[in-house]
């Protein structure tokens, strides 16, 4: 599939890329897409929780603990960056029941505690993938659920689509987050054009041979973003914050022309793809 915001191809160990959110965490927050109402609805009926706490793998600024905990789950939050971990605390004030812990999942120790339900919400890319499935089976008690989800975007307009290529291009941005269209989605999660993307668990956890009930949901609603949101939103996406600062900012101006010569908004499919396991 194209790949999400932030999603990379696993070369190895995390790249630096994942250390650039925490200098835009308030775009993050103000520009991210979220997740469906339904996604959550379907995680919680799966793992069948009860009064099992969650565990989150790479917080960010809450785009999915806010979810869970309003529908009264407590949850941990592992996230590496303290300045997004402070925009966390911020955005789940509301619920007690959300602890916040800074810091590495990889270098990060559950201790004795086991979860009932490990999620990561666009985040599972970054974990180490020499060390992730020994670390969330660890992390997870007999018969408890992983949830890996991730938020693609696609630009509905071909025009639209075009001209914002011809501008991340001359600029030099590879896989932004608008790389495909949205006709270009089906209906298989984890797929574009029919075959799967990148970076797409399924065949990892199947060879891995401790999680089983495997099932994928792709979940699928229109977006619409005025100009001053989706500048957010690229501010947020490491594909843009590793750009030089000069050519970030000329390729936001150049951006913000061309959406505002359209009215102003762009429309875009959002997609919210999910893959569901439990440990054997």
């Amino acid at each position: 599939m194209a790949a999400a915001p932030d999603r990379l191809k696993d070369t190895g160990r995390a790249t630096p890329r994942r250390t650039v959110f925490g200098e835009a965490a308030e775009a993050y927050e103000d520009g991210r897409p979220g997740y469906a109402e339904e996604l959550v609805a379907q995680v919680l009926e799966y793992a069948a929780l009860g009064d099992r706490t969650a565990l989150e793998v790479g917080a960010g600024t809450g785009k999915a603990t806010g979810l869970f905990a309003a529908r009264g789950v407590p949850v941990v939050c592992v996230e590496p960056d303290a300045r997004m971990a402070e925009v966390l605390r911020r955005t789940t004030d509301a619920y007690p029941h959300v602890q916040v812990e800074v810091g590495d999942f990889e270098a990060w120790s559950p201790s004795r505690h086991r979860f009932g339900l490990l999620y990561a919400a666009t985040s599972w890319h970054w974990v180490d993938p020499a060390r992730r499935w020994d670390l969330a089976h660890s992390a997870l008690g007999p018969g408890g659920t992983l949830a890996l989800f991730w938020n693609p975007v696609a630009a509905i307009d071909p025009e639209l689509f075009a001209a914002l290529r011809d501008i991340d291009r001359r600029h030099g941005v590879e896989e932004p987050p608008h790389d495909a269209l949205a006709s270009r989605y089906g209906e298989e999660a984890g797929t574009v054009d029919g075959q799967v993307g990148p970076g797409w668990p399924v065949d990892e956890i199947r060879r891995d041979g401790r999680f089983t009930d495997l099932r994928t949901v792709r979940y699928r609603r229109n977006l619409r973003y005025d100009t001053a949101r989706y500048l957010a939103f690229l501010a947020s996406v490491s594909a843009y914050r590793v750009l030089p600062q000069h050519d970030l900012a000329q390729l936001l101006v150049e951006t913000a022309e061309l959406l505002d010569s359209r009215g102003g908004t762009i429309d875009m499919l959002g997609i919210n793809d999910l893959v569901l396991a439990r440990t054997v």
